[in-house]
């Protein structure tokens, strides 16, 4: 059976840049500016309050895990946060990837695992595009457990280091994404896919790219009525189907054009477009560039 979260997980190609252990006391404050990069962390004691691009703060207790995949903003602080006009001085590092923040002695109020990942996709802001903008899952110790994996294997130059850990961030990656169900998600695919209904009609799309969908065919697909399928999918996954279905079919032609998987016209066909010229057109108003130049440019700087 396909699995629509497994394929956008993958084609996005995680990969870890690095893992640490924050410890925390008293009151502090932690901000810091992403140019759109995914952040996770786990709360393994204690308690801390996250606030994402601007948004109300959230509260967070031992065992929440927080995945954002493209993180601008990120300001964290103690459950009891300092004045706004008292600076928190900079985390002190204690070795081993372990940092303290607030007061420096005393015990701990708060043990947390902070990371930050990669895309290595250059189509990684389209497939972000699917997915939340925010996951926070609370009682999920699977979670912790593949954040302390990821923290062991990044501190070690064990061979295949790389390797594993981009297949322990896409397990990090999945787990969270499916987790949602019942929790703190925004709109997204991991939403869409959580409704037994919709998931029908994704998985469709997924596994037929190339049929000639229109919304009143997946909402038969979705055992619903064209107006409440249209409805109950933009609610949850946070785009109509029909402009899921065109990100999903530009982001497989990206592939196929980077990877020189044929001629345009028969991309253009394995994607579902009837014409080449269909397909261009399409294309280039999606993307800014004709799919010729994007397979050209893109072949040019892929590694060798």
């Amino acid at each position: 059976m396909i699995d629509p979260l497994a394929e956008v997980v993958t084609l996005l190609q995680p990969g870890a840049r690095f893992s640490k252990l924050v410890l925390g006391a008293g009151a502090w404050r932690v901000s810091r500016s992403d140019a759109g990069e995914p952040f996770y962390c786990a709360i393994l004691e204690g308690g801390s309050r996250i606030a994402i691009d601007g948004h109300e703060p959230i509260a967070l207790r031992s065992g929440d895990f927080v995945l954002i995949p493209a993180a601008y903003g990120v300001a964290m602080s103690s459950l009891e946060p300092p004045p706004a006009d008292v600076e928190t001085a900079a985390p002190v590092a204690l070795g081993n990837n372990e940092f303290r923040v607030g007061v420096p002695d005393g015990p701990a109020d708060v043990r947390m695992m902070v990371g930050h990942c990669s895309f290595g996709s250059p189509d990684a802001s389209l497939l972000v595009s699917l997915l939340p903008q925010f996951v926070h899952v609370r009682g999920e110790q699977r979670l912790a457990t593949l954040v302390q994996l990821v923290r062991d294997e990044s501190r070690e130059q064990r061979p295949a280091r790389e390797v594993v850990l981009a297949r322990l961030l896409e397990v990090l990656l999945i787990e969270a994404l499916r987790s949602t169900t019942g929790t703190h998600a925004s709109p997204g695919l991991a939403r869409g896919l959580a409704d037994g209904r919709l998931a029908a009609a994704i998985r469709g799309m997924h596994a037929h790219p190339t049929r000639a969908w229109t919304v009143a065919e997946l909402a038969k697909e979705a055992a619903l009525s064209r107006s409440t399928f249209f409805e109950r999918f933009s609610r949850a996954v946070g785009i109509a189907p029909m402009e899921y279905l065109l990100t999903w079919r530009m982001a497989l032609a990206k592939d196929l054009l980077r990877r020189n998987e044929g001629r345009i016209a028969e991309i253009a066909q394995r994607v579902g477009y009837s014409s080449a010229s269909t397909f261009s057109v399409a294309f280039t108003r999606h993307v800014g560039r004709p799919p010729t130049q994007y397979a050209r440019e893109e072949q040019a700087v892929a590694p060798t």
